[in-house]
């Protein structure tokens, strides 16, 4: 008995596919030969650093984290080596919200809700109606937000502003501050190369003022002086005065980080508004301030980093913030010795929140860089 053999086109089959060599120039390999060790001297520099951030983070892991003492509510909980964050933990309502009453928090936890679902819903790409959601940030949003933290209306417990402090007072200052300060400054920027003697001058004067005292005397200003210049019957608040006066001071820098941009576009662009019969409002919304906008985004971020870093300054007129409230916790003789632990922990606050803003910043560079 005899059998067939299968054909040739049955018995063949399909040849792999020719793959590329190893490439040493991919993978992690391949990044350490490029950026570390690239060269006899960027590898001495590489394993120099290396060996540095070695003694370096190993024992600040070890104090921070490994050794750390985390549950606890008094200082007995503490008997690690490490860092002793019970003090955090104790203290952290006192830390978040000050002196604000403990049965009206909740009412600062709806604004700290609804201040992050803005922020996110303007940050996060894909999502609709974002122009009227960044209108609703700058005209809703604030009034609520008012009512909701200082109360006396729709039935709420009013609440003094020297009750506020922590961390709801800091992004306070810091969110009216930023909202406050641009819109001024590209005013003022706009009105320094003006051409109209009256406004340039005024804008000249206004903005080498501001820019020519230091912080601290602003808010001594405001605090102490300003009541003198109002009549009696009328008092303004000690917060009030502290965000007007950051507003103003930090308006100048700002017109100067625009009017560096305003100076970078070319006069063509201007006067191609004004051949298409466009007026000067128009020009500038339209044509102009969109690119110089653009050029001074790191310029302004830097100018919002450095006034949220400055909202600790207002501890010189008595409004404690949070560092002010972590310095006030420190002072308790239950809590002696462990000031490193607040600093730190105010450190980390502000590098996550300046951290947060130069990421979103260099996003939006990202995105809009087009035109090179």
């Amino acid at each position: 008995m005899t059998t067939s053999s299968p054909s040739s086109e049955t018995m063949s089959t399909p040849m792999i596919p020719q793959r590329e060599p190893p490439d040493p120039r991919r993978g992690v390999t391949g990044w350490l030969r490029k950026n570390l060790f690239s060269s006899p001297l960027n590898s001495i520099v590489s394993l120099i650093m290396l060996a540095f951030a070695v003694l370096i983070v190993w024992p600040l892991l070890q104090w921070a984290i490994i050794q750390a003492d985390w549950l606890g509510d008094t200082r007995q909980a503490c008997t690690g080596e490490g860092a002793c964050w019970v003090f955090i933990s104790a203290r952290l309502e006192s830390i978040v919200y000050g002196f604000y009453p403990e049965s009206e928090i909740w009412r600062v936890n709806i604004v700290f809700v609804m201040l992050a679902g803005l922020i996110a819903w303007l940050v996060l790409p894909r999502l609709p109606s974002k122009g009227w959601v960044a209108l609703f940030a700058l005209t809703g949003f604030p009034i609520i937000a008012f009512f909701l933290l200082a109360g006396g209306a729709f039935g709420l417990m009013p609440v003094s502003t020297r009750d506020w402090g922590g961390l709801m007072l800091t992004l306070t200052i810091a969110v009216v501050g930023i909202v406050g300060s641009l819109p001024i400054g590209i005013l003022l920027a706009l009105g320094r190369r003006s051409s109209m003697p009256l406004v340039r001058g005024v804008s000249v004067v206004f903005i080498e003022f501001w820019r020519g005292v230091p912080l601290i005397t602003v808010l001594f200003m405001a605090s102490v002086m300003l009541p003198l210049f109002v009549p009696s019957e009328i008092e303004f608040d000690k917060l009030l005065r502290a965000l007007v006066g950051i507003m103003l001071f930090w308006s100048a820098y700002m017109a100067e980080v625009v009017r560096g941009g305003l100076q970078s576009i070319d006069k063509g662009q201007d006067e191609a508004g004004m051949s298409l019969g466009l007026g000067y409002w128009q020009r500038m919304g339209l044509i102009v301030l969109p690119q110089a906008l653009k050029l001074v985004i790191p310029g302004i971020v830097n100018t919002f980093i450095a006034l949220f870093k400055d909202t600790s300054l207002v501890l010189v007129i008595g409004l404690l913030d949070l560092l002010s409230i972590i310095q006030s916790g420190l002072t308790d003789p239950e809590w002696l010795g462990y000031a490193m632990e607040g600093y730190v922990f105010a450190a980390l606050v502000y590098w996550v929140f300046c951290f947060s803003m130069s990421r979103y910043s260099q996003r939006v560079e990202r995105k809009l860089h087009t035109g090179h």
